[in-house]
């Protein structure tokens, strides 16, 4: 069973992102606020889901939760300002868009960027500890993932219908064999040699 929170008074909002480690597409956050003693026997990582699972309990969440915002940093900007600040850019936004303001926050990970100075917790795996951080990977994965899907149509080739841009053998040979898109995140190593990318 996940806690239901870390502090015993505060409001709390469990942030989480995923698609970190994509070739292509955004990266997405998420932030959740649970009412406190919050439970949930089936609600846990996103990663541990199915997909199904994940949408039945994102009905869950957004019934349940006293807030919930997701949002998301484009490719190109993380060509400019790097990953690691655009999941912490994206998180900041998500929280920026929360309808309650949260009086802590309980953030996925190992490092973070003050938002607001309100008081944080970094939790290493934290969506396998905590409902709210648990609540936030559900939706920022849900959301991502039927942003590719939807992609997918547009941009045939890449099997981001179901790799959802992560660097799989058959999206690498989609880029060798197609090119790259504008989704596609330019900083990256796209393909083993970068030099295969151009060598047509």
């Amino acid at each position: 069973m996940l806690l239901s929170s870390f502090t015993a008074d505060l409001i709390e909002a469990g942030c989480d992102e995923v698609g970190r480690g994509c070739l292509a597409g955004p990266v997405v956050a998420a932030a959740v606020i649970l009412p406190k003693n919050y439970t949930h026997e089936l609600l846990t990582d996103s990663k541990q889901l199915k997909k199904e699972e994940r949408m039945l309990l994102e009905e869950d969440i957004l019934r349940d939760s006293l807030a919930w915002a997701v949002a998301e940093v484009s490719s190109g900007e993380i060509d400019q300002i790097n990953i690691l600040n655009a999941s912490f850019k994206a998180m900041h936004l998500a929280l920026d868009k929360l309808s309650v303001l949260p009086q802590f926050l309980l953030i996925d990970g190992n490092r973070f960027i003050p938002y607001r100075d309100l008081p944080f917790e970094c939790v290493i795996k934290g969506d396998g500890k905590y409902l709210s951080i648990a609540a936030a990977s559900i939706l920022a994965k849900n959301y991502r993932d039927t942003l590719m899907e939807g992609l997918s149509t547009q941009f045939p080739g890449y099997g981001w219908d179901t790799n959802v841009g992560y660097p799989t053998e058959e999206h690498r040979d989609g880029i060798r064999e197609l090119g790259i898109t504008p989704y596609h995140r330019r900083s990256f190593q796209l393909l083993p040699s970068q030099l295969e990318l151009f060598s047509e």
